[in-house]
């Protein structure tokens, strides 16, 4: 029996993970591979954002409740986790926004807040690392930070002359940005409409002029419908961060794995053989380790 696969997905808050990948690493998980989500922050300055529970006891214990949903979620994928230890920076608003909280994870020194991150690659040893892409899937300041730290963390893990004293040096062989096709919107929503359906995306549509379309820098469709219903059971466990009843649930499952059966990715590092489009993670990258 050959070494065990691992995969390592690193996210800014709890909750992130069953919103993206999700379905992937439950569909790795099933296949026997060791996957570890890497959460940034504790996600102290996060909202409620589930109106059934919008009262001020729960705001009271915000970082207390996004602890015990992270737990719930990871049992739910079953993978393992890890807290990095930074503090939620917030989502500033206004115009011009106000500066971003002292001490926060925005604020922190890319090179200095990697190590962290260093440390947990060396200890997992993951083939695999899953991230944000540069505009961290969406503007808000720790996603940036989540991809900047990423990308620094993977390229000096396997550098003994850099953070001598984080480990034994050990470099992935993949990193995956994930992508969040703007094609599969329009595909559900309109599936939803053939089926005599009222579609829950009807507004973003409406906007769709404004979303950047990113959709040609996808390299890698991961066939995962199986495990949807266990993404969004991951998800409805962060009960602050998402209201059961809302539009994230709305589509069918069953549309949605008849025409977008796939969580995508974009391929931007890679120390093995292959070529893309590909269906894979570890396209390339079991060859080589059994090798």
């Amino acid at each position: 029996m050959g070494e065990q696969l691992r995969l390592m997905a690193v996210h800014a808050h709890p909750d992130d993970e069953s919103s993206k990948g999700a379905a992937t690493m439950a569909r790795y998980v099933a296949q026997g591979v060791d996957v570890l989500v890497v959460t940034c922050t504790g996600g102290e300055r996060g909202s409620v954002l589930n109106p059934k529970l919008d009262r001020p006891e729960v705001w009271q214990q915000i970082t207390e409740l996004r602890r015990l949903e992270m737990e719930r979620a990871r049992q739910i994928l079953g993978v393992r986790q890890a807290w990095l230890g930074f503090v939620d920076s917030g989502l500033p608003e206004g115009d011009p926004p106000p500066p971003l909280p002292d001490g926060c994870f925005a604020v922190q020194e890319v090179d200095v807040a990697a190590e962290r991150l260093v440390k947990v690659i060396r200890e997992h040893r993951p083939h695999v690392v899953l991230t944000y892409d540069e505009n961290g899937g969406y503007p808000h300041p720790d996603h940036i930070m989540t991809h900047k730290i990423s990308l620094v963390a993977f390229d000096a893990a396997g550098d003994p002359e850099r953070y001598p004293d984080a480990g034994e040096p050990w470099q992935p062989l993949k990193l995956y940005y994930h992508m969040w096709a703007r094609a599969r919107w329009f595909a559900i929503h309109e599936a939803m409409l053939a089926a005599g359906m009222e579609s829950p995306f009807t507004e973003w549509i409406e906007r769709a002029a404004d979303w950047p379309d990113r959709d040609d820098r996808i390299t890698t469709r991961v066939e995962c419908g199986d495990w949807f219903e266990t993404r969004d059971d991951a998800l409805r466990a962060h009960a602050t961060q998402v209201d059961p009843d809302g539009f994230w649930f709305k589509a069918p499952l069953n549309i949605q794995r008849e025409v977008w059966p796939t969580e995508d990715y974009e391929l931007v590092r890679s120390f093995v053989d292959g070529a893309t489009p590909e269906d894979d993670l570890f396209a390339g990258v079991t060859e080589t380790v059994r090798a």
